[in-house]
């Protein structure tokens, strides 16, 4: 059994920053990957960030110079600093982890949490 918690959504002006957090925890033997996702009214959801356990990572194109993600392995715990933010960033955000248990590969979602960001 796992368990993806999400928190640091809110509501902020444009230029503002917010910092999202996310921790896993349960039945984890190792983890991948860790990112995040964003899903607007209308729009399909799309890949923000991902990072891996060895430290690359990836950002969609625009986010990249605003955005940073990091991770503590030792906490299972992904991060998504958001800075500059835009009201085009406006979504649900939503935390992906690409992990182990002890018997087999899955994918776990968190909860989703809103950002707002207003003109």
């Amino acid at each position: 059994q796992v368990q993806v918690v999400e928190s640091g959504g809110g509501l902020v002006q444009a230029g503002g920053s917010l910092r999202l957090s996310c921790a896993a925890s349960g039945n984890i033997f190792s983890i991948n990957s860790m990112g995040w996702y964003r899903q607007a009214p209308g729009k399909q959801r799309e890949l923000v960030a991902t990072i891996v356990v060895g430290g690359n990572t990836n950002y969609v194109d625009s986010v990249k110079g605003r955005f940073t993600i990091s991770r503590d392995n030792a906490k299972n715990t992904v991060y998504l600093q958001m800075n500059s933010l835009k009201p085009e960033d406006t979504a649900v955000y939503y935390c992906n982890v690409d992990l182990m248990s002890y018997t087999k590969r899955s994918i776990y979602w968190g909860q989703g949490t809103q950002v707002t960001v207003s003109s």
